[in-house]
């Protein structure tokens, strides 16, 4: 049975969340101005200015301001002319909303494996993916934690099979890959403003696109498909996923801030990698040649040979504590033992109970029925081995640097 080692700690009298929203004061104005004006709906200047800004910042023709992300994803799954029985190329080591809509288009997700670089989609599983599905034209691609895949490998892979991405940006807003904003790599992207996101309007999302046809489109089924007629005419079946003019009103207020966030996220990032400096562990990797991440999540691997035995059942886990050593179950009961949040790494797409008989692709080729699962740093399952050795850590921009220093305290005490 697990335990957990007794030491000198005191429980943080606050919580030390994950992430949670930053506050400035100018989101109540713009919220107070749309109940002033009176206009508490899905209209108002609100959308109009935040899907301005949002596609001046991230340099696209048009930002459909929506309900959420996952309406977002839904829209472009829609428009990318995902049907019933297409396979879709899915990033597989993702939050299920990046696949979700594929599925409510009666899609079905074929997933490739994660690498290491930048625990993104594989570019190498991809091109073997097309090997063993020539007929796939749809790509849903997402950049995990807010950090950049590896665009240009992924986005000649698509050229070259004649494929449509779509890019899940939901994490990365304000990331950039040589000099260019996530985002913008897909034929159609999406951005997530949920409440634990780097900016947030407690909910919401955008559409992003450079096409006027597919922008007008979106914003039609978004509003439940209303034609241009004197009555409530319909033609084709519409969504109720238009963005509230409430909402749009603290997105306005949040968005001269993103680069502020984007400084202090990755102030938290760089002090866990100097505060870890001789531990058996490595942070989320990056691409430091070519990619600035908005640094949303830090989050750690832990070496091989420094992992205690843990065994993961499908809502259980147990794990028995060596010295030297640990393991993500230790960490992760010892943060909260001391009131601070942190999680694990997205478990991969095709772990799930709900998508384990879908296809699921290495480098290697047909990932499914291995009996090698991974191979200590490399092999098979990449996205497998990095969830079973990494965790997501407390990574609020609010936390300050003294709450900061004891997190990494307890953490370098579970290796005790």
């Amino acid at each position: 049975m697990a335990f957990i080692r007794d030491n000198d700690f005191k429980s943080f009298a606050e919580k030390v969340w994950l992430s949670t929203p930053t506050m400035h004061g100018d989101e109540l104005k713009w919220m107070t101005d749309a109940y002033t004006t009176n206009w508490m709906s899905t209209v108002g200047e609100n959308i109009n200015e935040a899907e301005h800004v949002a596609a001046e910042k991230i340099g696209v023709k048009y930002a459909v301001a929506l309900s959420s992300g996952t309406s977002a994803l839904h829209l472009a799954v829609k428009l990318a002319g995902i049907k019933r029985g297409d396979r879709v190329f899915c990033s597989d080591m993702t939050f299920s909303a990046t696949l979700n809509p594929v599925v409510y288009e009666g899609g079905e997700p074929v997933f490739i494996d994660t690498e290491r670089d930048t625990w993104n989609m594989d570019p190498v599983a991809l091109e073997k993916a097309f090997e063993l599905y020539p007929e796939v034209k749809h790509i849903v691609i997402a950049n995990l934690y807010g950090t950049p895949g590896k665009m240009d490998e992924l986005r000649a892979v698509a050229v070259r099979h004649g494929a449509t991405i779509i890019e899940d940006a939901a994490e990365s807003f304000g990331a950039t890959y040589k000099g260019k904003q996530t985002g913008t790599f897909g034929d159609i992207g999406i951005i997530s403003f949920n409440g634990n996101k780097i900016i947030t309007g407690s909910s919401g999302g955008m559409l992003l696109t450079n096409c006027p046809e597919q922008a007008n489109k979106a914003r039609k089924w978004s509003t439940q498909s209303r034609e241009n007629a004197p009555w409530y005419q319909h033609e084709e079946i519409g969504y109720n996923y238009r963005m509230s003019n409430v909402v749009a009103g603290v997105i306005r207020g949040q968005l001269p801030y993103l680069e502020e966030h984007i400084a202090q996220k990755r102030a938290i990032y760089e002090r866990y990698e100097k505060g870890f400096e001789g531990l058996p562990v490595t942070m989320n990797p990056y691409d430091k040649k070519y990619a600035v991440p908005n640094f949303w999540l830090s989050c750690l691997i832990i070496d091989e040979k420094a992992m205690c035995r843990q065994v993961r059942g499908e809502r259980d886990v147990c794990y028995v504590k060596e010295k030297g050593k640990s393991c993500p179950s230790e960490i992760l009961e010892t943060l909260a033992k001391y009131n601070a949040e942190g999680r694990p790494i997205w478990k991969p797409m095709h772990m799930q109970p709900i998508f384990r008989m879908n296809g699921f692709v290495t480098r290697e080729g047909n990932g499914r029925g291995r009996t090698n699962a991974y191979i200590a740093g490399e092999g098979t399952d990449i996205g497998m081995d990095i969830f079973d050795r990494g965790l997501c850590l407390p990574s609020d921009n609010k936390m300050t640097e003294s709450e900061q220093a004891k997190i990494i305290d307890i953490v370098r005490a579970c290796f005790d």
